[in-house]
């Protein structure tokens, strides 16, 4: 157990291996409760979203969800959070955990006209039920038909009797959903969440595995990856920002640096040589230090040791290589496509 942004968490349960390969190939069961959650209310709330966000939040309708960035000034992220978009009035953001008070403050500091925002993060459990055969384990307890329940949407319902929000998102490169459920009912859920998946080999996943999950599908890590010093179109996220939709926070200085050209670019990495690659290790092109390993890990599941990085953009080119220095060794590495991961199986959707 350790402490992560204020919240006592378990780095793993059975162990890291174990646990990436259950999600890899059967499904497991992750605590995200400490995502925080902050509720948007009232007439004026889409004008403030599409103030506050870099995503084009007019194009949600209620029971759709949205990947997006809260945005400073000059182009670079307060945060990346997820919008459910529950009514025009009414949105709840899902953000991460050691930034939730500071997003909070930095919403109430721009509210304008008609809408309130409140902090909920303590009024929600969310377990998070994650594998190719999640859909198969949570269908039989929910009163959710789950296959009506397109990804990045999400439904109200039932879940062991327990009222709920599921949605169908996820940060592992799986399929599976999320469960928003009262904290008084969160020992009740677990654990009939284990025990109907048991003979399936379901393992509770900690946070190691949530990490090295989330990096071979190459999901960003606030405060790895991307932070309050680099822009979405660095962080090749340019897919969420929506220049045309009009004015935003940090709308300028985007556009001035999509004009200009980007100068470097977050890009996936293989090591050709035997190490791991992590956070903080070196990388030199040629006889210049350009920067350092944002994420990096041995792939449980790929079983390579990859990365992230970002790299003058010159030297972004898939094929390119450059030098990681390891406990003082430069080892060889190699830009490829991305993710690095990709599922062998499509979501299953009737809707």
């Amino acid at each position: 157990m350790v402490d992560f942004a204020g919240w006592e968490m378990p780095v793993f349960y059975s162990g890291i291996i174990e646990e990436h390969n259950a999600v890899r190939t059967r499904v497991g069961l992750f605590d995200v409760s400490h995502m925080g959650e902050i509720e948007i209310r009232g007439k004026d709330s889409l004008p403030l979203l599409e103030k506050l966000t870099a995503n084009n939040v007019s194009k949600l309708v209620p029971g759709k969800v949205q990947y997006t960035a809260l945005m400073y000034p000059q182009g670079t992220f307060v945060d990346d959070l997820l919008v459910y978009c529950v009514s025009s009035t009414h949105y709840l953001l899902c953000v991460n955990a050691i930034n939730t008070e500071k997003d909070y403050r930095w919403i109430v500091d721009h509210l304008e006209g008609r809408v309130e925002a409140e902090g909920r993060t303590f009024s929600y459990t969310q377990l998070a039920l994650q594998g190719r055969i999640a859909i198969d384990l949570l269908q039989p307890i929910t009163d959710i038909d789950l296959s009506c329940i397109r990804y990045y949407w999400f439904d109200w319902g039932k879940v062991d009797g327990v009222e709920a929000i599921i949605s169908r998102t996820g940060y592992t490169g799986e399929d599976g959903f999320e469960i928003y459920i009262d904290p008084s009912d969160s020992v009740q859920v677990w654990e009939k969440l284990l025990s109907v998946a048991e003979k399936e080999g379901i393992v509770p996943v900690g946070l190691g595995a949530r990490d090295t999950l989330r990096l071979e599908a190459k999901m960003a890590l606030y405060g790895n990856d991307i932070d309050h010093t680099t822009t979405p179109l660095e962080a090749d996220l340019e897919w969420i920002v929506k220049l045309e939709k009009g004015d935003f926070i940090g709308r300028e200085a985007l556009l001035k640096q999509k004009a200009e050209g980007i100068r470097r670019k977050l890009v996936g990495f293989e090591l050709k040589e035997r190490g791991i690659a992590r956070k903080g290790c070196p990388v030199w092109v040629g006889d210049n230090m350009v920067g350092k390993v944002t994420s990096g890990t041995f792939a449980p599941y790929l079983k390579k040791s990859i990365g992230l990085t970002y790299l003058p953009i010159e030297n972004c080119s898939v094929g390119s290589q450059f030098q990681v220095e390891v406990h003082g060794k430069r080892l060889l590495a190699e830009v490829v496509p991305t993710p690095f991961y990709k599922k062998d199986y499509q979501i299953v959707c009737h809707k």
